[in-house]
């Protein structure tokens, strides 16, 4: 029974992971939440009995497995899980530091594969279960100046999620990884945004871009997470789900660009490209 199934959603006290947990506990899913706090969560949702709260640091792997631990001793199984958690790190790559860019791929990146190293045990186990990457479309398209770290990060995402889901798939396990476009949330307001500690004048389109987003394109994206959160728990109904799903007009279109693009520059270096091969020889 859909009552039944047991979700977990990573980056759970704001933005599209709160308006999912919203959404599924509407929909009387059982909800395990993860956020940096608990208390932030509780004062999101309140006393729900198909809800479990935990306060988990997603780049500590010791705190994740207790994290893991704590949802199967109290749902006794998890169905889906949700890897939502991350930040934005603006800077031109010159301007981020060592620190700063490490820590995004913490976040982003590890802290993915993380949750992935101690929940695939149980989906291989059960024979089942769904697992949802959110990537970003700057995971597919990445040539936004002040923008290469994030989206390196979510280029990342996107490539173990590839290996993830045949890897996963003769278990019965299903993978869809997700490239949201611009959707109306926090993401990027000044307390979740991260921008260079030590920012280079020269870089203006890095610094105009920057403005773009957290300025114009900030309050104003097309995209209604409300929406965004139905749709994924339809998805997760679907017997073959998508395994590559573009979430968005706008991602629509900026994929098929970078499709178009990328065909158009494979075909005219086409004779260069074929051109390594060892010279065959005639008998």
């Amino acid at each position: 029974m859909k009552s039944q199934k047991v979700w977990f959603v990573t980056g759970a006290s704001k933005g599209l992971g709160l308006t999912l947990v919203r959404e599924l506990l509407a929909q009387d899913y059982l909800v395990v939440a993860t956020s940096r706090t608990k208390q932030a969560l509780e004062d999101e949702i309140g006393d729900h009995e198909n809800f479990l709260p935990l306060e988990v640091d997603i780049t500590n792997d010791t705190d994740v497995n207790r994290a893991v631990l704590s949802a199967i001793d109290y749902f006794g199984r998890i169905d889906v899980l949700v890897n939502n958690a991350g930040y934005g790190q603006t800077g031109a790559l010159e301007e981020l530091s060592d620190l700063e860019t490490r820590r995004n791929y913490d976040v982003n990146v590890f802290g993915s594969l993380n949750f992935i190293r101690h929940i695939t045990p149980y989906f291989r186990r059960q024979q089942s279960g769904h697992i949802f990457n959110i990537a970003s479309i700057g995971g597919l398209v990445g040539n936004f100046p002040a923008f290469g770290v994030y989206c390196s990060t979510k280029f990342a995402v996107a490539g173990f999620t590839e290996a993830l889901a045949v890897e996963m798939r003769p278990f019965g396990v299903h993978t869809t990884l997700v490239y949201p476009g611009y959707f109306r949330t926090e993401f990027l307001s000044e307390n979740s945004i991260h921008t260079a500690a030590n920012p280079i004048a020269d870089y203006i389109s890095a610094r105009e871009t920057e403005a773009a987003h957290l300025q114009q394109i900030h309050g104003n994206q097309s995209n209604d997470p409300q929406r965004a959160a139905v749709l994924l728990i339809e998805l997760s109904t679907i017997p073959n789900p998508p395994f590559h799903f573009l979430m968005g007009e706008d991602a629509y279109e900026l994929a098929k660009n970078k499709i178009n693009t990328l065909t158009a520059e494979i075909e005219k270096w086409k004779s260069y490209t074929i051109s390594t091969g060892f010279e065959q020889s005639v008998k």
